[in-house]
């Protein structure tokens, strides 16, 4: 067995940081509140080619991802999909302009763009898209609405005023592109990640919680 090195002062080093880096994990997802009112399945959205309402009551009792912008996360979002589509979730693309404009295209060229510029290669979603639209400010989708105020914020403070284009401003506001929101299959949401969270570390949260759910079923 090896030893602490120059006596147990170390410890308190080693504890410190772990405490830091539990810090810095949590500030990558929240668990949302348990007393929130309704479900996703009062809300509904048009796919992105415009031709079909989805009532989201069509994903009971499934686990759905809502991802808000896809750009270069699009080809880890069909993988994730491929991965845990057979154990129950589905994935949700609603593109955003909101956010540095990074989305200015109209709806019919947002595929194409996916297929042949980011991630490009010939490209395709296995994973369905809704139609652009804000998920903050004045006109925000209703089900971002309920999404938002289902969670507590992941971020208190925004990016430069100058590149996010809604108002008003409110604490519970998506911060920038690629915020995820996980709901659970009685359609209540669960977990928010922040932007930044690397999508090794949703699915490892998404593994968990589904290990929690066959816990709790037995």
């Amino acid at each position: 067995m090896g030893r602490w090195p120059h006596g147990t002062w170390v410890l308190p080093l080693v504890l410190a940081a772990l405490i830091q880096l539990g810090q810095s994990q949590e500030r990558e997802r929240v668990r949302c509140y348990g007393s929130v009112q309704g479900t996703i399945y009062d809300y509904g959205a048009l796919t992105i080619d415009g031709e079909e309402y989805v009532p989201f009551k069509k994903y009971m009792g499934k686990m759905v991802l809502f991802v808000n912008y896809l750009g270069e996360e699009a080809a880890q979002l069909n993988a994730l999909q491929n991965e845990l589509g057979p154990y129950g979730l589905v994935i949700l693309g609603f593109p955003s302009n909101q956010f540095g404009k990074q989305e200015p295209g109209q709806n019919s060229e947002i595929l194409p763009a996916l297929k042949y510029v980011r991630p490009g290669g010939g490209f395709v979603p296995n994973f369905q898209l809704f139609q652009k639209g804000d998920v903050n400010g004045a006109k925000e989708q209703k089900v971002y609405t309920y999404l938002k105020n289902a969670c507590p914020p992941v971020a208190e403070e925004f990016g430069n005023p100058k590149n996010l284009f809604w108002e008003p401003l409110r604490n519970h506001d998506i911060k920038w592109n690629f915020e995820k929101f996980l709901v659970g299959p009685d359609g209540v949401p669960v977990m928010r990640w922040y932007h930044r969270a690397n999508i090794a570390v949703v699915k490892n949260d998404i593994i968990e919680y589904m290990r929690q759910q066959r816990r709790q079923a037995h």
